[in-house]
Formats: C-alpha cells, sequence, structure tokens
C-alpha cells in the first residue's frame, strides 16, 4: 500500500473562513429569496433615465401597458376567433354554476363582463380565461346557505354573496401585494387532485336534482345526504325530464370522445353546451316543457352589470360565514388559476408571475362585488379552450367581454327558456372530466402517502363537507411536509470505483469506502426540530459501521459530515455539532466538517464553533478529507498509536 501523502491545500482550495456579512445584507437575501425569487427588480437596473424606470414599473405592474403597443392586426385575427369561441362556452357555464351557488342565473353572465375586462388589464397570462367554477360555486352555496336559506331570504343570501366576493378579492390582493404566493404551494399536486375529485362526484350527484325534474332537495353536500334526498323525494321524479337529460349528457360526452380522438376538433366540444341551451330553449319553448316537469330558468332581464357596492353587508351575524368562504375559496381559485396559468404557459416557453395573478385575482373579485359578480379566476375547460382556439394575448378576454356585454343588453331574456335539465347535463359533462382515475392510479404506483392524501381530500369533501375535506387533505400534507423536516435524510458515501466521485452506498452497492473513516452526507437544514433525531442517528451509523468492521478490525477513527446539502443551521444545530464531536471525542474519534454552505459558514463563525473544532477539520470536498483523515492514520499508526489498530471499549463494550 502507498505511503499517504500529506495533502498540499493550496490557496484556491483553501476553505473560506472570511468574515460573516453584515445582518443587512443577509437580511436582504433572505427577504429577497422568500418574496421576489423572481427578481422583478432585475428589469429596472442599468437604466439611468427615471422616465425609464418609471416605464418600465408601469409596465411589470400593469401588463396591458407592456403588450398594447406591441398588438396588432394578426394578433387580434387569433384573439378574434379565441374570444367568440369562449363566449360560447362563458353563457351556458355562468348560467350553469350560478345555479350551482344558488344565485339568479344572470348573475352568472354578469359575472363573464366585468372581470375579465379587469384581468386583461392586470393579468400576466396570455391564455387565461376569466369565468366562475365550479367547486368555489358549490363552496360559497354550502357555506353562505348555512346562515341564510337562498330559498327564504334570496336578497340577503345575495348580498352575502357579494360581500364574499369582495372578501376573496381584499384576501387574494394582500397575497400579491405581501408577496405571500408561497401559501398557495400547501394546495399540492395530490391535494387538488383529491379535492377537486370529490367536489366533481358532489355536483354530479346534485344535478339528478335537474336531471330527474326535482323541486325539494337537501342543502347539504355530502353524498349521504344527497342520495338520500333523491330517495326521499323520489315521488317528484320525472320521466320526461331524465329522457332529455340523459340525451344532452350522451351528446355532450360523446363531444368530449371526438376532442380526445381529434384534438383539432376541439372547437366542436367548445360549442356543445351552446348547442345544448339553444335547442333545450327552443325544444323547451315549443313543447310548453314546464307543463311535462321541465323546469326553466326562467327570467332574465336585458342590461349589464347593475352596481352593487351598496349590497356589500358585514353584519356581524353574518361576516364569520362569509370570511370562511371568502378565505377558502380564495385560496382555491388562486390554486387553480395559478396553476393552470403556468401550466400553458410552460407550453410555449413562458413565465406566469404568481403574486402578480394574485393581484389580479383581486382586483376583478373587488370589483366584480361592486357591479353584480360573484367569486371568478381562471377555469381550466375555458383556458383550456382558449389556449386550444389560439389566443395570443389578453384580448381574448376583452373581446369576451365584448360579446357578453352585447349578449346581456339585447340576447339575454332569450335564455330564460333554458332547461334547468341542460343546465345539469352541462354542470354534469364538465364534472365528469375532473375526476382524474388515470392520476389518482399515477399517484399511488408513486408514492403511497400523496395517494393517501388524495383520497383523504375525496373522501373527506364526499361524506363530510368540501371545507372539511379541503382541510383533511392540506393538514395530512403539512404533516408529511413536518416530517421531512423532523426526519430529515443522511447516508454514508463511499467513492465509486476509478472515479474521484463520492456517492450513496445503498444507491451504488459497487463503491468502496475507506477503513476507519466514515463519510455521511446530511441532506437538511439543521435546526431545533430535527437536532436529537441527527445526533441520534449519526451515533446509530456509527455503531452500525463498528458492527459491521469489528470482524475485519477497522474501527472507525474518523468521521467526515458533507454539509453540501445544509442550507442553513440555527445555535441549536450548531450546539448539537458541538454535543456530537464531545460525544465523539470521548470514544476516540475525530470529526470533521466537508464544504459548508455560506449560510452555515458564516453562523459557524459568529457562533465560534470553528474555534471549537479547529479550521484544519475543514475541508472544501470529501475527498481532500478523506486524503488528510488517511495521512493521519498513517501518521498515528508510524507514532504506534494503539487506537489506531485496536478496537476502543468503553464500559466493558466495543464501540
Amino acid at each position: 500500500m502507498e505511503t499517504p501523502v500529506k495533502p498540499d491545500h493550496t490557496a484556491a482550495t483553501t476553505v473560506n473562513f472570511s468574515e460573516p456579512r453584515k445582518f443587512t445584507t443577509t437580511l436582504r437575501s433572505d427577504l429577497k429569496e422568500t418574496f421576489f425569487p423572481d427578481d422583478p427588480f432585475s428589469r429596472f437596473r442599468g437604466e439611468e433615465k427615471p422616465l425609464l424606470r418609471l416605464k418600465k414599473g408601469v409596465e411589470y405592474f400593469v401588463p396591458i401597458f407592456e403588450w398594447l403597443p406591441k398588438y396588432n392586426l394578426r394578433l387580434f385575427r387569433f384573439d378574434l376567433i379565441a374570444g367568440l369561441t369562449i363566449t360560447s362556452l362563458a353563457i351556458p357555464q355562468g348560467i350553469s354554476y350560478a345555479k350551482l351557488a344558488n344565485v339568479p342565473p344572470i348573475i352568472g353572465l354578469y359575472s363573464s363582463f366585468v372581470p375579465p375586462l379587469i384581468y386583461s388589464v392586470f393579468g400576466d397570462s396570455k391564455h387565461i380565461a376569466v369565468g366562475t367554477v365550479a367547486a368555489c360555486s358549490l363552496l360559497i352555496a354550502e357555506t353562505i346557505g348555512k346562515v341564510v336559506s337562498p330559498v327564504t331570504d334570496p336578497t340577503l343570501y345575495l348580498h352575502l354573496v357579494f360581500t364574499t366576493a369582495f372578501v376573496t378579492g381584499i384576501f387574494q390582493t394582500l397575497l400579491g401585494f405581501l408577496r405571500l404566493g408561497v401559501l398557495v404551494d400547501f394546495l399540492s399536486h395530490s391535494t387538488i387532485t383529491g379535492f377537486m375529485g370529490g367536489t366533481a362526484t358532489i355536483i354530479c350527484l346534485q344535478q339528478l336534482k335537474g336531471f330527474l325534474g326535482m323541486k325539494h332537495f337537501t342543502t347539504k353536500t355530502n353524498a349521504v345526504s344527497v342520495v338520500h334526498a333523491i330517495v326521499h323525494y323520489r315521488h317528484e321524479w320525472r320521466w320526461e325530464s331524465a329522457l332529455v337529460g340523459v340525451i344532452f349528457l350522451i351528446f355532450l360526452q360523446f363531444t368530449r370522445y371526438l376532442k380526445q380522438k381529434k384534438p383539432k376538433l376541439f372547437w366542436v366540444s367548445a360549442m356543445a353546451p351552446m348547442v345544448v341551451v339553444i335547442v333545450g330553449c327552443v325544444f323547451a319553448y315549443l313543447i310548453h316543457g314546464t307543463e311535462h316537469g321541465i323546469q326553466t330558468v326562467g327570467e332574465l332581464k336585458k342590461g349589464i352589470n347593475p352596481l352593487s357596492i351598496e349590497y356589500l353587508n358585514f353584519d356581524s351575524r353574518y361576516l364569520p360565514a362569509v370570511m370562511k368562504a371568502g378565505i377558502i375559496t380564495g385560496f382555491v381559485a388562486l390554486a387553480e388559476g395559478i396553476a393552470i396559468g403556468r401550466s400553458f404557459a410552460i407550453m410555449n416557453n413562458l413565465q406566469v408571475d404568481g403574486n402578480k395573478e394574485m393581484i389580479a385575482f383581486g382586483f376583478m373579485n373587488i370589483i366584480g362585488s361592486f357591479t353584480s359578480c360573484y367569486l371568478t379566476t381562471g377555469p381550466f375547460s375555458k383556458t383550456a379552450v382558449n389556449y386550444n382556439a389560439g389566443a395570443k394575448t389578453a384580448m381574448s378576454n376583452i373581446i369576451m367581454a365584448v360579446f357578453m356585454a352585447l349578449t346581456l343588453r339585447f340576447l339575454a331574456p332569450l335564455f330564460s327558456h333554458t332547461p334547468l335539465v341542460a343546465l345539469s347535463a352541462i354542470i354534469m359533462s364538465a364534472m365528469l372530466g375532473l375526476i382524474n382515475y388515470d392520476e389518482a392510479i399515477h399517484l399511488f404506483k408513486v408514492d403511497k402517502f400523496d395517494f393517501f392524501i388524495c383520497m383523504a381530500g375525496f373522501f373527506g369533501v364526499v361524506f363530510v363537507s368540501m371545507d372539511v375535506g379541503l382541510m383533511l387533505s392540506v393538514g395530512l400534507g403539512v404533516l408529511r411536509a413536518l416530517l421531512y423536516v423532523a426526519r430529515p435524510a443522511s447516508c454514508k458515501l463511499g467513492k465509486i470505483q476509478n472515479s474521484m466521485l463520492y456517492r450513496d452506498t445503498e444507491q451504488y452497492p459497487g463503491t468502496t469506502t475507506v477503513p476507519g473513516i466514515l463519510v455521511l452526507q446530511l441532506g437538511s437544514p439543521i435546526y431545533f426540530a430535527n437536532c436529537n433525531y441527527i445526533r441520534e442517528r449519526i451515533l446509530r451509523w456509527i455503531r452500525e459501521e463498528q458492527a459491521n468492521s469489528s470482524s475485519e478490525g477497522n474501527v472507525i477513527e474518523h468521521v467526515l459530515l458533507d454539509l453540501t446539502g445544509v442550507t442553513t443551521i440555527d445555535v441549536t444545530g450548531i450546539e448539537t455539532l458541538v454535543d456530537v464531536r464531545r460525544s465523539l471525542d470521548a470514544k476516540g474519534i475525530k470529526m470533521a466538517i466537508v464544504n459548508p454552505r455560506l449560510k452555515v459558514m458564516e453562523k459557524f463563525i459568529q457562533s465560534h464553533f470553528i474555534d471549537k473544532i479547529g479550521k484544519e477539520n475543514f475541508h472544501l470536498s470529501v475527498e481532500e478529507a478523506v486524503d488528510a483523515c488517511q495521512f493521519s492514520l498513517h501518521k498515528s499508526k508510524q507514532n504506534g498509536d494503539v487506537s489506531a489498530e485496536q478496537p476502543i471499549v468503553v464500559d466493558g463494550s466495543v464501540i
């Protein structure tokens, strides 16, 4: 065996022990990474002229000033087609989802006029099409319906729905201005999948009321109550309504199937709900549908949105329910809208600023609450249609708003004959697409805990309530994150043959280790929540290694802690490392630190941890540290150090 050579640490490979940065510098850096990870201020750097900086600032905060000056006729042609297409979808969806929210159908049409105009000014996505969504509509109906009945007191109920939209808007705007988009990340993919699937299931069950032409129904949203109501009021079932509903549903599902088989025919599926509404209106008018158990929407007045700011109600008796509905629906609407906007942006190699989206959604819900609208966001179905129709800018929302205004001004009464069963078929067809079986199966195959979170959200919504199901799923997701924090991963490193790389020995079984040297890698911030575990895990690694090596006489004399993956450390974490070193010293084992990152090194310097460990025990790489330890072991053997060749005995037992 070759005699180890003392490592030559040149200036280029010396660990940096320079003075820590000032507190203001680190605070500024931390705040920037927390609240401004996209570095929006980079666009202002290098501009000496105040007017140019002001111009760029206005363009950043009000995106329409950035794309509108570059707008041209070629872009308008694409946006015009897209705007017309999503308008044909917005009319039936607006009426349908208003029905879900237990508000007058005209409110659903109002909600597709003003909010899209606001979003086109402040929104950051080129493809999002603004409108109402089924999940939030049902959440509002469930939460507000517990304090005020939409049947016995429809006026007060409607005013509280407007107030809920206002609360949602304030909440979303504050999140955007405070750069708290990170909160939306707590709604994980598995949570959204389970929640949307459970909501879609409940909504489908509720549409059986419209399918069967029933007049009485439960106000509760759980599956047991819904099924009980369907059976209890079975004497109200009308076969005529059921037959019409089944025909409409088959037609809608066929168009969805056609779109999946031939994506270029997406417009067939997009136009299908409007076709159902028109055919339903004509059919109900000609046969006098109400006389045959086919209920219709009823009167729809002409005219664009009336002001509703004076109707906002902050009565203390209803405020808790309004706040609850506003915050929960605000979270759900943001999660759906931002996720969808980012998904379509990625397809075109674009970026969407989540915080700017929050502000845009907030503004459109605040102003919407002043103009007889209820909660709106960027629904998936309408946005997908907008994207496939070739939308190039947010102008498609403006075009939709213009056509919606024309509809409200001249055509609204024509839709008063829309059969409720047609709306039920439209809603059910849309909801069937939200029950993502394939994704649930994928979660089960990839990550059982993610699947469990998904199922908790699904069954919580289906059998308890929407808010309980959502909170249960989010709670499990947070619990999982806490478990990751409290039980961080660690691994033993070995050298890959014929290379300079050290990797996890479990992942790469062919790696080799140096006798007497144990290399451990820690991959998590070290702080109070996981310190005890890290201490015990390091000592357990040593016990296991000693047990495995005792037969060969290889006693552990050096432990190297690779901190490459440790992003930060607190005082408790530093004290833990001190305790670990003290325990190792008692066993005759030396500890060294490998590649601490900037924040960690600064804490080490400020706490005088380096003085306790010694600068010679800090290394830039695992290879360098192993070389230093091999040289130390060789030197110890030359000096006749018994500990280098004999097992260490403490309290009569070999460690």
